[in-house]
């Protein structure tokens, strides 16, 4: 594909060549891979900023204070020399220059203290199923998902130590909320509101309306949370401006933070033949399943528990047996975790649909919940590796390899015995093209994000995204959110599919067999880093970090 980057700073790879090069003389250079992780501390440690009234702070003079101290930061780690090491520590090193340039970009482009109210959304009830919470988010937020009710003393006490910071991160919000996206600024006050909600549903957990002191300080951050939405209210008929960052900056973000070496045209490119693709496999599918009966979908929730069941017995069988990967103990109980309940129908939003039809299809996806408990009970090696990586930028892994597994798991037989299930995979991959071209439209601002939700709706198969709008509307704001997320699932397939076939190359060329267990095994061990950085340590081949150079 042709690269159309307009080069912004200093183009990727160039400072890190320079390091590997002994270019760099500010400060004195080392090649002791511990002085990465030490400054991997110091990075880590910097970047979660200092307080204000007890809350993170994010005002403009916190961050021009901050400022020199992040530029030294920078030159301490490009002063590294690299050249002797292995390619897992390069990797490492990639990892925190990508996170430096994420922290370099908010600053300067995304700043969603300033333009994203949803960013001081704090609370929140569910576990993601990726390495951290998608899109931006603050330094403070309440996991509630990780407490149990009710709640010990030690983590009352913690608890109501974390509600403290609402109050006075809510009313440094009115101050910092200076920018003037209309569409993120509409679309922030529902996520607001929906704190609302958590904070009540929260009130109602065992314990907590009879312990006084917590309750009283869950009702503070309710009043204080409405008074914010009520601020908010009162400002976005103020608000005239775009909330796409445009395809120049796109482009930046995608090949310097993200590592994804495709430009905002080439991502137009890709998302249109997988939506393309899509739509022809599903009718071809049909055309070849014609004689068959149609799949039916679930109505009540014995139909439901017994369908899942199998289901579930079903996919952990094939994953085991065909030698799909290396099943540990721990991803069956977190898959059953995870499996889903009976919904009716007229509740059912585009991904239950599928649940209530199979729900293997989706199952396949869930492999998200296997990379998340290898985290929890196998930690990386790497210190560098063994957190989440910050600013989401394990998306083109995490989103990609999920995504991908839907059609590696069909196209090795996973659904021989009943082939109507294909043209589920099928309507996935439409849905999740058709979602993410309509946020490259929306970030360049050729569409607005309702504009957007229309190409996203409107090309999913049958109208499964007609059923329940809620879900339109929270996928294509988090995706302004956060440019490239909502593409991540396709861009980052096809990343995990080039890394796949030079593997599969590698292999045929020293006469090895190509076994995906082998693959997708040593993908896991690798770890939740960006797919070109997990290709060039796959394959000993960092072509995918040299066509982010490209011009």
């Amino acid at each position: 594909m042709k690269q159309t980057f307009t080069i912004l700073r200093v183009p990727l790879l160039l400072i890190y060549l320079m390091a590997c090069n002994h270019a760099f003389s500010q400060v004195n250079k080392s090649n002791d891979y511990t002085i990465l992780v030490s400054l991997f501390k110091e990075w880590r440690a910097f970047e979660n900023p200092p307080l204000m009234n007890g809350a993170p702070d994010y005002t403009v003079e916190a961050f021009n204070k901050r400022l020199p101290g992040f530029k030294k930061l920078q030159l301490k780690l490009n002063a590294i020399d690299t050249s002797t090491w292995s390619i897992e520590q390069k990797v490492d090193w990639m990892i925190v220059w990508a996170e430096m340039n994420g922290y370099d970009f908010n600053h300067r482009i995304l700043k969603p203290w300033t333009r994203d109210p949803a960013f001081y959304k704090t609370i929140f009830t569910e576990r993601s199923d990726v390495p951290a919470h998608e899109g931006p988010t603050n330094h403070a937020v309440i996991d509630v998902w990780k407490y149990t009710f009710p709640l010990s003393l030690s983590d009352k006490n913690k608890l109501i130590d974390q509600l403290k910071v609402i109050e006075p991160l809510n009313e440094q919000a009115k101050t910092n909320l200076t920018g003037n996206a209309k569409e993120l600024w509409i679309a922030g006050i529902r996520d607001i509101k929906s704190q609302i909600d958590d904070l009540n549903e929260l009130l109602d957990k065992s314990g907590v309306k009879e312990d006084q002191v917590l309750s009283t300080e869950i009702n503070k951050s309710i009043a204080s949370t409405e008074k914010l939405i009520k601020w908010l209210e009162e400002g976005s008929s103020k608000k005239t401006g775009p909330s796409g960052i445009g395809k120049e900056n796109y482009d930046w973000y995608a090949k310097n933070v993200h590592l994804v070496p495709l430009s905002w045209d080439d991502q137009v490119m890709l998302l249109k033949r997988e939506l393309s693709r899509a739509w022809t496999s599903l009718k071809l599918e049909e055309h070849r399943n014609r004689n068959l009966p149609l799949l039916s979908e679930t109505n009540t929730i014995l139909q439901h528990d017994s369908l899942t069941e199998r289901s579930v017995k079903s996919f952990m069988k094939f994953l085991d047996q065909q030698q799909i990967l290396t099943v540990k103990n721990y991803y069956e109980p977190a898959l059953r975790e995870h499996k889903g309940r009976f919904v009716p129908k007229e509740k059912r939003n585009f991904f239950l649909i599928t649940m209530h039809y199979d729900p293997r299809p989706l199952f396949s996806h869930f492999y998200h919940w296997f990379e998340l408990a290898q985290m929890d009970l196998e930690p990386h090696a790497s210190e560098i590796r063994r957190a989440p990586l910050l600013y989401n930028i394990f998306d083109s892994r995490n989103e990609g390899m999920a995504t991908a597994v839907e059609e590696i798991f069909m196209n090795a037989g996973m659904y021989d015995d009943d082939p109507r299930v294909r043209e589920i995979v099928y309507i996935l991959i439409a849905q999740r093209a058709a979602r993410g071209l309509g946020s490259l439209y929306a970030h360049a601002n050729e569409m607005t994000m309702e504009e957007a939700g229309k190409v996203h709706s409107e090309y999913t198969p049958r109208g499964w995204m007609k059923t329940e709008k809620e879900l339109l509307k929270f996928e294509q704001h988090l995706y302004m959110r956060l440019p490239g997320y909502g593409t991540s699932y396709i861009t980052g397939k096809f990343l995990i599919d080039e890394a796949m076939a030079e593997y599969a190359r590698k292999m045929e060329l020293s006469g090895q067999p190509f076994l995906i267990k082998n693959f997708l095994d040593r993908m896991n061990q690798i770890g939740s880093v960006p797919t070109s950085l997990a290709a060039w340590e796959l394959n000993e081949d960092n072509g995918m970090l040299k066509m982010l150079n490209k011009k």
